[in-house]
């Protein structure tokens, strides 16, 4: 079979976009959710960990499917089953169904996310060069997309119902296009019958770690970026998200370019050069928390950590020891524990220390991506 590695190329871009903007569009209406259902501060965070815990519990089992099945039917299934529970999202009756529908919604978004990861890596090969970051950047188009609509429909007072209703519709339809061009087997698929767990080598272990401080430093900025605006840099009202929406245009902007940039500088140097300006970033903003410093600061977080996970992936799928779909799925165990520790780690310092001496604690875990970096192979 002759295979157009454009098509593969737009057909991958796709549904990494419609995976962005079904998280993205839950993300825009959660005010809206949690008036309607009436929770407080302790109920909507607990909701809000039902989907990382589902997506945490997904990823063996993700990555044993792949290897079982190939990525693109698993695809194709996750971006029809994310589309369909993002509409049931906006339709759970009480808090109790929205918890095991937002449960199953992060379980199914990281099935496709391992699928969608996997058939990247093999067109990848195809091109033979780096080219995991621009997948990664449409996914963060994809959030601003989706942020854009949202805004728009709150505005307009369309309820969240409608609106997901409206954002599942074109899932459809662009998976019933992209579909078609997406390959039909990952490269070196493994057709045994491999077991779930399966422990990951030295090498892979290394690249979780990295993973898992970049996931920190990320998880940080989305949860705490305007917290640390108005707690400790004293925004007022008008600049609060002066800090998130810095972090959010460097993270696009790196991705967007950093596939040359890798084959400039090769992946060590990239990942290096990463870990050092998030540590920067982190240390200009606890060192002089005025808007502006600290605005720049995340920026320079926003490009550290722009490149680091589409490279750790890329890196990932070339493992000899595992198959790309379970190589995959072990990196992102290790790192997606980040998410999860991130906000308990910065709460805990923020309540013995202060929030500038957590952030100053977080700026380590750059360090640390610079330090495996500079130990690995070039």
């Amino acid at each position: 079979m002759i295979i157009n590695k454009w098509h593969a190329r737009l057909a991958v871009s796709a549904f990494f976009f419609l995976n962005g903007l079904c998280f993205s569009s839950w993300g825009s209406r959660i005010p809206a959710i949690q008036e309607r259902h009436g929770l407080s501060e302790a109920g909507l965070s607990a909701l809000l960990l039902c989907i990382p815990i589902g997506a945490l519990l997904s990823l063996p089992f993700a990555g044993w499917l792949v290897s079982r099945t190939g990525s693109r039917p698993v695809m194709l299934a996750a971006a029809l089953l994310y589309a369909a529970f993002l509409s049931l999202i906006g339709l759970a009756g009480n808090p109790f169904i929205l918890g095991a529908i937002l449960f199953v919604f992060g379980f199914i978004g990281n099935l496709g996310n391992i699928s969608i990861n996997t058939q990247a890596v093999s067109v990848e090969a195809l091109y033979g060069q780096t080219i995991m970051s621009s997948f990664h950047a449409v996914w963060s188009l994809a959030g601003l997309t989706g942020a854009g609509i949202g805004t728009l429909m709150v505005n307009l007072f369309v309820p969240p119902s409608m609106h997901f209703f409206f954002i599942s519709a074109i899932a459809l339809v662009i998976t019933a296009f992209a579909y078609r061009y997406a390959l039909p087997e990952p490269a070196q698929l493994d057709t045994s019958r491999p077991p779930i767990f399966v422990k990951p080598d030295k090498t892979l272990i290394g690249l979780g770690i990295i993973a898992f401080c970049c996931m920190i430093c990320e998880g940080t900025m989305y949860d705490w970026s305007g917290v640390y605006f108005v707690k400790a840099v004293h925004a007022a009202p008008g600049q609060v998200t002066m800090g998130f929406t810095a972090f959010t245009l460097a993270t696009t902007f790196g991705r967007l370019n950093g596939d040359w940039l890798t084959r400039r500088y090769g992946i060590t140097g990239m990942l290096r050069g990463s870990g050092l300006l998030t540590a920067a970033g982190l240390l200009l903003a606890v060192l002089l928390p005025q808007p502006i410093p600290a605005a720049i600061g995340f920026f320079l977080v926003g490009l550290g950590v722009s490149t680091v996970i589409p490279l750790v992936y890329s890196e990932a799928g070339r493992s000899t020891t595992m198959s790309q779909s379970m190589a995959l799925a072990a990196v992102s165990t290790v790192g997606f524990l980040g998410f999860l520790a991130g906000p308990p780690i910065i709460g805990f310092i923020a309540q013995a220390a202060g929030l500038r001496a957590s952030f100053a604690g977080i700026a380590l875990m750059g360090l640390m991506i610079s330090i495996l970096a500079a130990r690995k192979k070039a």
